[in-house]
């Protein structure tokens, strides 16, 4: 008798462990290095890349796997992708896998009585919360390493700092919300993010996202950078629509941008502005699909 879990453990952990190890040394990382990004050993990467350990060549050779390779070797290169997100994206295509699939096949062989019973494997849900936190931790990292790479960002950071937000799929609350805690600030000419990108740590950028969002305009990510005239108009030039809303309380938020987007001609990137008041900053809000896109036009424009 043979489970599955068996052939997971004995055939698919294997392959695709020395496939990202193949794939990070590839990309320039030390084995140290390959060793941290996947939670192993430094002798069990060197194993790997001498071909110690026996791999699975239907499953390297299955187009599924190879593009989570690769994909997910390139975000663990760049830091894009946590170690978690990684771990989630491949039990994602392990059950996957597991239903009727590849490894059901594989499961089939090693026990060919189970071709005549019908036998029906649970799968983990490919939409979990687990994945699309990190998905969107992974897409708010992508955006910040724009910024921060970018000439000139500290110079757009508003007095209050700048925060880069993205939202899950049905996001309605700031708990939905992943930003950088404690915001970006400019120190010393640089733009500076003091810790990785977390879940309800934005109540300002946030706020006019959901504020946004509840009015029925299909975006999930924003930006708050510093208002200048001539900045917006670079944006209109560019072809951007550009709002402007009024400075009001935080409770009157989703009124004043209600009635500023209602009517709006919105491209899928858009820029809501106010001008200050009393005791306001004046902030202009990058607003668009996601956080990577809002921080290239950011890029792009400026």
């Amino acid at each position: 008798m043979k489970f599955i879990e068996e052939l997971v453990v004995e055939e698919f952990l294997p392959t695709i462990r020395s496939l990202l190890a193949e794939s990070l040394r590839d990309r320039g990382l030390t084995q140290r290095e390959v060793a941290d990004a996947l939670g192993i050993s430094q002798s069990a990467v060197s194993k790997y890349a001498h071909g110690e350990v026996a791999h699975n060549e239907t499953i390297a050779a299955d187009d599924r796997v190879v593009e989570l390779v690769e994909r997910v070797a390139d975000r663990l290169a760049t830091g894009d992708m946590s170690r978690v997100q990684a771990l989630v994206e491949i039990e994602v295509l392990i059950r996957q896998l597991e239903d009727g699939d590849l490894l059901a096949d594989l499961h089939e062989n090693a026990m060919p009585e189970l071709a005549e019973a019908d036998i029906d494997f649970s799968v983990h849900d490919p939409d979990s919360r687990i994945r699309q936190t990190e998905q969107v931790r992974s897409s708010v990292r992508r955006g910040l390493r724009t910024l921060t790479s970018m000439s000139g960002f500290a110079t757009l950071i508003p007095n209050v700092g700048s925060n880069l937000v993205e939202c899950l799929p049905e996001g309605t609350t700031v708990d939905d919300v992943a930003g950088v805690p404690g915001r970006i600030f400019d120190i010393k000419g640089r733009a500076t993010v003091p810790a990785e990108p977390e879940f309800g740590v934005s109540e300002h950028a946030a706020s006019v996202l959901l504020a946004t969002r509840e009015h029925g305009v299909d975006v999930r990510a924003g930006l708050n950078i510093a208002y200048d005239e001539e900045l917006i108009a670079d944006f209109a030039a560019a072809g951007y629509s550009t709002i402007e809303f009024d400075s009001e309380a935080s409770e009157e938020l989703a009124a004043t941008i209600g009635e500023a987007v209602a009517d709006a001609d919105l491209t899928e990137t858009f820029v809501l502005y106010q001008t200050g008041d009393y005791g306001i900053e004046p902030i202009s809000y990058v607003l668009g699909p996601d956080a990577p896109t809002v921080a290239a036009v950011v890029r792009d424009v400026v």
